[in-house]
Protein backbone atom coordinates (compact mmCIF):
# COMPACT_ATOMS: atom_id res chain seq x y z
CA UNK A 1 0.00 0.00 0.00
CA UNK A 2 1.13 3.54 -0.76
CA UNK A 3 0.56 6.50 1.52
CA UNK A 4 1.06 8.98 -1.32
CA UNK A 5 -2.16 8.26 -3.21
CA UNK A 6 -5.60 9.54 -2.27
CA UNK A 7 -9.07 9.16 -3.73
CA UNK A 8 -10.93 12.48 -3.61
CA UNK A 9 -14.69 12.61 -4.06
CA UNK A 10 -15.51 15.61 -6.25
CA UNK A 11 -18.89 17.00 -7.25
CA UNK A 12 -17.69 20.11 -9.06
CA UNK A 13 -18.86 22.25 -6.15
CA UNK A 14 -17.12 24.65 -3.80
CA UNK A 15 -16.51 22.24 -0.92
CA UNK A 16 -15.13 19.23 -2.79
CA UNK A 17 -12.90 21.42 -4.96
CA UNK A 18 -11.45 22.97 -1.81
CA UNK A 19 -10.82 19.49 -0.41
CA UNK A 20 -8.97 18.53 -3.59
CA UNK A 21 -6.71 21.55 -3.16
CA UNK A 22 -6.11 20.64 0.49
CA UNK A 23 -5.20 17.05 -0.36
CA UNK A 24 -2.78 18.27 -3.01
CA UNK A 25 -1.20 20.69 -0.55
CA UNK A 26 -0.57 17.74 1.78
CA UNK A 27 1.39 16.06 -0.99
CA UNK A 28 -1.06 13.41 -2.12
CA UNK A 29 -1.28 12.12 -5.66
CA UNK A 30 -5.00 12.70 -6.19
CA UNK A 31 -7.43 10.46 -8.04
CA UNK A 32 -10.78 12.22 -8.34
CA UNK A 33 -14.11 10.41 -8.38
CA UNK A 34 -17.55 11.70 -9.42
CA UNK A 35 -20.93 10.07 -9.82
CA UNK A 36 -23.60 10.25 -12.48
CA UNK A 37 -26.30 9.12 -10.07
CA UNK A 38 -29.48 10.36 -11.73
CA UNK A 39 -29.20 13.90 -10.41
CA UNK A 40 -31.26 16.76 -11.82
CA UNK A 41 -28.47 18.21 -13.94
CA UNK A 42 -25.15 17.06 -15.32
CA UNK A 43 -23.46 20.46 -15.21
CA UNK A 44 -21.89 19.47 -11.90
CA UNK A 45 -20.20 16.54 -13.63
CA UNK A 46 -18.78 18.89 -16.24
CA UNK A 47 -17.54 21.13 -13.42
CA UNK A 48 -15.97 18.17 -11.60
CA UNK A 49 -14.07 17.15 -14.72
CA UNK A 50 -13.09 20.76 -15.41
CA UNK A 51 -11.75 21.42 -11.92
CA UNK A 52 -9.97 18.05 -11.72
CA UNK A 53 -8.20 18.74 -14.99
CA UNK A 54 -7.37 22.35 -14.12
CA UNK A 55 -5.93 21.30 -10.76
CA UNK A 56 -3.84 18.47 -12.15
CA UNK A 57 -5.52 15.38 -10.73
CA UNK A 58 -3.70 12.21 -11.75
CA UNK A 59 -6.90 10.58 -12.98
CA UNK A 60 -10.58 11.51 -13.00
CA UNK A 61 -13.24 8.81 -13.04
CA UNK A 62 -17.04 9.00 -13.34
CA UNK A 63 -19.08 6.09 -12.00
CA UNK A 64 -22.63 5.72 -13.26
CA UNK A 65 -25.42 4.50 -11.04
CA UNK A 66 -29.06 5.48 -10.78
CA UNK A 67 -30.29 6.51 -7.36
CA UNK A 68 -33.33 7.90 -9.14
CA UNK A 69 -34.69 4.37 -9.29
CA UNK A 70 -35.38 4.53 -5.55
CA UNK A 71 -36.30 8.24 -5.57
CA UNK A 72 -37.03 10.01 -2.32
CA UNK A 73 -35.09 13.19 -3.08
CA UNK A 74 -35.67 16.43 -4.93
CA UNK A 75 -32.24 15.95 -6.51
CA UNK A 76 -33.19 12.68 -8.20
CA UNK A 77 -36.97 13.02 -8.64
CA UNK A 78 -38.14 15.94 -10.78
CA UNK A 79 -41.66 15.62 -9.36
CA UNK A 80 -40.30 16.93 -6.03
CA UNK A 81 -39.55 20.65 -6.07
CA UNK A 82 -36.21 21.96 -4.82
CA UNK A 83 -37.05 24.26 -1.89
CA UNK A 84 -36.12 27.90 -2.33
CA UNK A 85 -36.63 28.88 1.30
CA UNK A 86 -35.10 27.56 4.50
CA UNK A 87 -36.88 24.49 5.84
CA UNK A 88 -36.96 22.68 9.17
CA UNK A 89 -35.47 19.24 9.70
CA UNK A 90 -33.85 17.10 7.03
CA UNK A 91 -34.72 18.72 3.68
CA UNK A 92 -36.08 16.99 0.58
CA UNK A 93 -32.71 17.56 -1.12
CA UNK A 94 -31.25 14.81 1.08
CA UNK A 95 -30.49 11.80 -1.16
CA UNK A 96 -31.04 8.55 0.79
CA UNK A 97 -27.77 6.65 1.36
CA UNK A 98 -25.85 8.81 -1.14
CA UNK A 99 -22.68 9.39 0.86
CA UNK A 100 -22.66 5.77 2.05
CA UNK A 101 -22.82 4.55 -1.55
CA UNK A 102 -20.28 7.09 -2.81
CA UNK A 103 -17.78 6.35 -0.06
CA UNK A 104 -18.18 2.61 -0.61
CA UNK A 105 -17.23 2.92 -4.27
CA UNK A 106 -14.37 5.27 -3.36
CA UNK A 107 -13.22 2.64 -0.89
CA UNK A 108 -13.15 0.01 -3.61
CA UNK A 109 -11.11 2.24 -5.93
CA UNK A 110 -8.74 3.10 -3.10
CA UNK A 111 -8.03 -0.60 -2.60
CA UNK A 112 -7.39 -1.07 -6.31
CA UNK A 113 -5.02 1.92 -6.38
CA UNK A 114 -3.26 1.03 -3.15
CA UNK A 115 -4.40 4.31 -1.60
CA UNK A 116 -4.92 4.56 2.15
CA UNK A 117 -6.76 7.89 2.16
CA UNK A 118 -10.18 8.95 0.93
CA UNK A 119 -11.03 12.65 1.03
CA UNK A 120 -14.63 13.88 1.14
CA UNK A 121 -16.04 17.39 1.43
CA UNK A 122 -18.79 16.83 3.99
CA UNK A 123 -19.48 19.65 6.42
CA UNK A 124 -21.36 19.62 9.74
CA UNK A 125 -21.45 23.39 10.36
CA UNK A 126 -22.89 25.18 7.31
CA UNK A 127 -24.84 22.24 5.96
CA UNK A 128 -28.46 21.49 5.21
CA UNK A 129 -29.21 18.93 7.91
CA UNK A 130 -27.96 15.81 6.15
CA UNK A 131 -27.31 12.91 8.57
CA UNK A 132 -24.47 11.58 6.38
CA UNK A 133 -22.44 14.78 6.79
CA UNK A 134 -21.82 14.32 10.52
CA UNK A 135 -18.54 13.35 12.20
CA UNK A 136 -20.16 10.24 13.71
CA UNK A 137 -21.02 8.95 10.24
CA UNK A 138 -17.50 9.54 8.91
CA UNK A 139 -15.96 7.74 11.87
CA UNK A 140 -18.41 4.84 11.58
CA UNK A 141 -17.67 4.47 7.87
CA UNK A 142 -13.92 4.46 8.49
CA UNK A 143 -14.37 1.79 11.16
CA UNK A 144 -16.42 -0.29 8.74
CA UNK A 145 -13.90 0.22 5.93
CA UNK A 146 -11.14 -1.29 8.00
CA UNK A 147 -13.29 -4.29 8.88
CA UNK A 148 -14.58 -4.92 5.37
CA UNK A 149 -11.47 -4.69 3.20
CA UNK A 150 -8.42 -6.80 2.51
CA UNK A 151 -6.30 -3.72 3.12
CA UNK A 152 -7.75 -3.22 6.58
CA UNK A 153 -7.50 -6.90 7.51
CA UNK A 154 -3.84 -6.97 6.39
CA UNK A 155 -3.01 -3.99 8.59
CA UNK A 156 -2.99 -1.24 5.96
CA UNK A 157 -5.34 1.13 7.75
CA UNK A 158 -7.65 3.15 5.53
CA UNK A 159 -8.66 6.61 6.65
CA UNK A 160 -11.54 8.83 5.60
CA UNK A 161 -10.45 12.46 5.67
CA UNK A 162 -13.12 15.15 6.06
CA UNK A 163 -11.07 18.32 6.55
CA UNK A 164 -14.03 20.68 6.16
CA UNK A 165 -16.27 19.01 8.69
CA UNK A 166 -15.91 21.66 11.43
CA UNK A 167 -15.42 24.70 9.18
CA UNK A 168 -17.87 27.44 8.28
CA UNK A 169 -18.49 28.19 4.62
CA UNK A 170 -16.57 31.46 5.00
CA UNK A 171 -13.57 29.60 6.41
CA UNK A 172 -13.74 27.10 3.53
CA UNK A 173 -13.76 29.93 0.98
CA UNK A 174 -10.81 31.60 2.69
CA UNK A 175 -8.76 28.39 2.80
CA UNK A 176 -9.52 27.57 -0.83
CA UNK A 177 -8.71 31.07 -1.99
CA UNK A 178 -5.41 30.87 -0.14
CA UNK A 179 -4.66 27.64 -2.00
CA UNK A 180 -5.43 29.24 -5.34
CA UNK A 181 -8.79 27.57 -6.04
CA UNK A 182 -10.61 29.16 -8.98
CA UNK A 183 -14.19 29.05 -7.72
CA UNK A 184 -15.50 30.39 -11.03
CA UNK A 185 -14.96 26.86 -12.37
CA UNK A 186 -17.26 25.32 -9.75
CA UNK A 187 -21.02 24.75 -9.68
CA UNK A 188 -22.82 24.29 -6.34
CA UNK A 189 -26.46 24.92 -7.26
CA UNK A 190 -29.04 22.14 -6.82
CA UNK A 191 -30.83 23.24 -9.99
CA UNK A 192 -28.24 24.90 -12.21
CA UNK A 193 -29.20 25.42 -15.84
CA UNK A 194 -27.54 23.78 -18.85
CA UNK A 195 -24.91 26.56 -18.93
CA UNK A 196 -24.01 25.92 -15.29
CA UNK A 197 -25.63 29.12 -14.05
CA UNK A 198 -26.91 29.01 -10.47
CA UNK A 199 -30.51 29.71 -9.45
CA UNK A 200 -29.44 31.87 -6.51
CA UNK A 201 -32.40 30.60 -4.44
CA UNK A 202 -31.75 27.06 -3.22
CA UNK A 203 -30.02 26.13 0.06
CA UNK A 204 -26.74 25.44 -1.67
CA UNK A 205 -26.74 28.83 -3.41
CA UNK A 206 -27.70 30.61 -0.19
CA UNK A 207 -24.88 29.00 1.82
CA UNK A 208 -22.35 29.60 -0.94
CA UNK A 209 -23.28 33.28 -1.29
CA UNK A 210 -23.15 33.79 2.48
CA UNK A 211 -19.73 32.16 2.55
CA UNK A 212 -18.23 34.65 0.12
CA UNK A 213 -19.97 37.58 1.84
CA UNK A 214 -18.74 36.56 5.30
CA UNK A 215 -15.26 35.89 3.97
CA UNK A 216 -15.20 39.38 2.48
CA UNK A 217 -14.36 38.01 -0.94
CA UNK A 218 -16.00 38.55 -4.34
CA UNK A 219 -18.46 35.84 -5.40
CA UNK A 220 -17.51 34.55 -8.87
CA UNK A 221 -20.70 32.49 -9.20
CA UNK A 222 -22.64 32.89 -12.43
CA UNK A 223 -26.32 33.33 -11.66
CA UNK A 224 -29.17 32.77 -14.09
CA UNK A 225 -31.00 35.87 -12.83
Amino acid sequence: MSTSKAVVLVSGGLDSTTVLAMAQQQGYECYTLSFDYGQRHLTELAAAERTSKAMGATEHKVVRLDLGTIGGSALTDTSIDVPEEETEGIPVTYVPARNTVFLSIALGWAEVLGAQHIFVGVNAVDYSGYPDCRPAFIQAFEDMANLATRAGVEGNKLSVEAPLIDMTKAEIVQVGTGLGVDYSLTVSCYQADAQGRACGKCDSCRLRRQGFEQAGLPDPTRYAV
